[in-house]
C-alpha cells in the first residue's frame, strides 16, 4: 500500500492531483498544455527562478535574523515553486500525485537498504 494512501482522507488536506488541476486554470504562458520543449523549458526555468528566490530569502534569514515575517515570505516562494512544479509535471504529462507516491516509495526503499544518505540516482 502506498505511504500516501495509508493515511486517512481527513488528514490529507488537498490532494496533489487536485492542486495540479486547479493550478492549471491559472496558466497564462504561451502554448500552455501542449507539452512542447518551450512549455517544458518555461516551467523548468520558472521553477529554478523560484527556487533561487527561496534560497535568497533563506540566506537573508541567516544574515539578518529569523523572523516570522521572513518565514512567511519563504512559504510564499515555496508556493510559487509548487505551482511551477505542477505545471512542469503537467507539460511532461505526469500526475503530481504519482510523482509524489513514487518518490516516497523510492525513499522508503533506500531507507530499508540503508542508502538514504550519499550521492547518485542509483542508490
Amino acid at each position: 500500500m502506498s505511504i500516501i494512501r495509508a493515511r486517512k482522507e481527513s488528514e490529507m488536506g488537498i490532494l496533489m492531483s487536485d492542486y495540479q488541476v486547479a493550478a492549471k486554470r491559472t496558466r497564462a504562458y504561451p502554448e500552455y498544455g501542449q507539452g512542447t520543449i518551450g512549455t517544458i523549458a518555461y516551467n523548468a526555468l520558472g521553477l529554478s527562478g523560484e527556487a533561487g528566490e527561496v534560497a535568497n530569502k533563506v540566506k537573508k534569514l541567516i544574515r539578518d535574523g529569523d523572523t516570522e515575517l521572513k518565514r512567511l515570505a519563504i512559504k510564499d516562494e515555496l508556493g510559487d515553486c509548487l505551482w511551477y512544479l505542477a505545471m512542469l509535471a503537467d507539460e511532461l504529462k505526469y500526475n503530481l500525485t504519482e510523482i509524489a507516491e513514487e518518490n516516497l516509495e523510492k525513499l522508503a526503499k533506500r531507507k530499508l537498504q540503508g542508502n538514504v544518505r550519499g550521492e547518485g540516482d542509483d542508490r
